[in-house]
């Protein structure tokens, strides 16, 4: 994208360079740098990535072509089953319990006073 004439900053805008770095840079010699190569890594899939890749475009693929004309009816059938010998003993001792509670006499209780102990320690004692 090239800059036209209206996107570039006055030169009052500009930000200042101090003198002395100015002068550095403008005296630097380009001939004490050294040659290099640059090495561009490029890094490429392995081969599980590509095949995890292929699996995914064939499923997504897959899924496209679908038509759920292809489909049969199905009837489903629900077993009912029963409870064992174990369970139903175990719901009737419940049951039992339950109704023991529920039919409990509350006036064959006997009244009693509830005295509150605090035991602290005497005059003498502290």
């Amino acid at each position: 994208m090239a800059c036209s004439v209206s996107d570039t900053p006055a030169l009052k805008d500009l930000p200042k360079v101090a003198n002395d770095l100015k002068s550095q840079l403008e005296s630097f010699n380009t001939g004490c740098l050294r040659d290099v190569d640059t090495n561009e890594k490029i890094v490429l899939p392995s081969a599980e990535d590509i095949a995890q890749e292929k699996q995914h475009t064939a499923l997504l693929q897959d899924l496209e072509k679908f038509q759920p004309s292809v489909l049969r009816k199905t009837d489903t059938v629900e077993k009912v089953v029963l409870p064992n010998a174990l369970d139903v003993a175990a719901e009737k001792t419940q049951k039992s319990l339950f109704d023991g509670i529920e039919k409990f006499d509350a006036s064959r209780l006997k009244h009693t006073e509830t005295q509150e102990k605090n035991p602290l320690p005497d005059k003498d004692g502290m």
